[in-house]
């Protein structure tokens, strides 16, 4: 009987048909980039005050300038109220104009903007004062889309096909990202949102899944790192767009709707062979792979093609299965818990880019920048120190970076901003290094669902991570705090992974039963061998 890899190796591991479909694939990720980040600049905080437009009704010769000092207090450095405005009162006005107002409250009537800026979710929805902390739980709750997407649609594509599921989360995702600009209210900007995310998370298990499957085993990490780079291009593309369209509903159609140029994927976009073989339409996989062999210029063997049988699969491969045994239950809590710290530091970072004390612009492209050589490097990297090395000291080092943000005084923003960029590339670099790491940690029989745990708790990372920015109120640089030590204490977790760098991929659960295991102490042994890579990693970033 002849598998589909087998096939697969016959009409080229990574030829013309497979670099088309990368391709294809690949330049639509910069859209999702860009659907991620693209609230941080709709946000942005402008100058405000109380509406004190009651004070209008009494006719008094007074420039705005005597009629603020009527009616809003101001701070210690000179600087007016934002959130505060003298209680209105029936009185003498004679007198309030020798003596002024004591008593104050919270504004009545809502704010006004007085330099008129450009529409922005703030000046739409009047997010200021005690409605700030909106801003934060919208960015949860389009972060919860992605979880419910990744908990729905990624199931819906082993049932229906990749194809069908990567196309229907297309066509969401341009219909959404353009109705959320036409949003009518903040709780309908949100329900949208949140429906967003989750068709974006239909798009990258669809495509991911297409692209791995249609590629050599060889291929697949090249193939998950070019994803990455061009999400990153998505969020250079993000300040480009919103540094020319300051008017946030401008922005979302613009970084929208282009997404409806890709429908001509319903002619182009093919159906995963390794899918359709799993679901037993065997004639429909001889065609799709036959095609793919005309486009690499190869000959499938008709014998390979008539040997062709539907894969058996396991029916032990649920989530029990990761905790009945001992070995892969450790295995799974501990690279679980290492994408959790791993988005939580992450999206803390990208999220909080406007609060570093540089140009948010700058600093969004510098970001989107330097996650292209950490992507690319991790690759080398695994290669020379292994997985484990790899994960341990790039979250190491990406923990230190964030705690180092929390010791800096706030004045000094350039320091800040350089800190937070050189923990954005490692936590980035960390993260390409999850995904080819968990891929081979898990066996064959177990290995989607087990990566499916590790998106999970990812996306509840990426929920809970905007509500620490919360606790910024307390101290500015608390959250950056949290998400340092988070990723430090995931550093030292992955000390109790095993290797798996030169090592052929277990197939059931047995192999890792039949592998020695390795203690704490000895994994900190040989972690310690690799100071000199730390020292010169460290060098390198600086």
């Amino acid at each position: 009987m002849t598998d589909v890899g087998e096939i697969i190796k016959a009409l080229n591991d990574f030829g013309r048909f497979q670099h088309w479909l990368v391709l294809m694939i690949t330049i639509a990720s910069p859209f999702a980039g860009f659907h991620m980040f693209s609230q941080l600049f709709m946000v942005i905080p402008v100058p405000h005050h109380c509406n004190t437009n009651w004070f209008d009704n009494i006719h008094l010769n007074l420039t705005e300038e005597e009629k603020l000092n009527l009616t809003i207090p101001r701070k210690p450095d000179g600087t007016l109220e934002q959130c505060l405005m003298y209680t209105p009162v029936e009185t003498n006005f004679e007198t309030i104009l020798q003596t002024g107002l004591n008593s104050t409250e919270k504004c009545r009537d809502g704010w006004v903007y007085p330099s008129k800026p450009k529409p922005s979710l703030i000046s739409q929805f009047s997010l200021v004062c005690d409605q700030k902390d909106l801003i934060d739980i919208s960015q949860s709750i389009f972060m919860s889309g992605l979880l419910v997407g990744a908990m729905v649609l990624g199931p819906l594509s082993d049932w229906y096909g990749r194809r069908p599921i990567a196309l229907l989360s297309l066509v969401f995702e341009g219909v959404l990202g353009v109705a959320v600009a036409f949003a009518p209210s903040f709780y309908l900007y949100c329900g949208l949102r949140f429906l967003l995310g989750a068709a974006l998370s239909g798009i990258t298990i669809a495509s991911l899944a297409l692209c791995t499957e249609w590629v050599g085993v060889a291929y697949r990490p090249h193939t998950i790192i070019t994803a990455h780079v061009t999400f990153a291009l998505g969020q250079m593309l993000l300040a480009g767009l919103a540094y020319g369209l300051r008017d946030w509903r401008h922005l979302q159609i613009a970084g929208s709707a282009p997404v409806f140029a890709f429908f001509f994927y319903i002619w182009v976009l093919p159906e995963s062979a390794r899918w359709l073989v799993m679901k037993g339409k065997i004639e429909e996989a001889k065609k799709v792979l036959q095609k793919a062999a005309s486009v690499n210029k190869q000959t499938i063997p008709p014998r390979m093609l008539e040997e062709l049988k539907p894969e058996q699969t396991s029916n032990s491969s649920m989530v029990l299965d990761l905790v009945r045994n001992s070995q892969l239950a450790k295995v799974t809590l501990v690279i679980s818990l290492i994408w959790f710290v791993n988005s939580l530091a992450y999206y803390g970072l990208s999220l909080n880019v406007g609060s570093f004390g540089l140009n948010i612009y700058l600093t969004q492209v510098v970001f989107g920048v330097v996650e292209i050589p950490a992507r690319v490097l991790s690759v080398f990297l695994m290669q020379h120190l292994g997985r484990k090395k790899c994960q341990s000291i790039l979250l190491l080092l990406g923990g230190t970076f964030c705690l180092l943000i929390f010791a800096v005084p706030k004045d000094l923003p350039v320091v800040i901003t350089t800190l937070a960029v050189l923990g954005k590339f490692t936590m980035a670099g960390s993260f390409s290094t999850s995904y080819v790491y968990s891929a081979e940690l898990f066996p064959t029989v177990i290995r989607q669902t087990g990566l499916g745990v590790c998106q999970m708790t990812a996306r509840v990372a990426g929920i809970i991570s905007p509500l620490v920015g919360l606790l910024g109120k307390y101290h500015t640089s608390l959250p950056v705090g949290i998400f340092g030590s988070a990723a430090a204490l995931g550093g030292i977790f992955s000390l109790l992974l095993p290797e798996t760098l030169g090592k052929d991929l277990p197939d059931c659960v047995d192999d890792l039963t039949h592998k020695p295991r390795q203690d704490m102490w000895e994994s900190l042994l040989q972690w310690w061998d690799s100071k000199r890579f730390i020292v010169s990693l460290i060098g390198m970033a600086w």
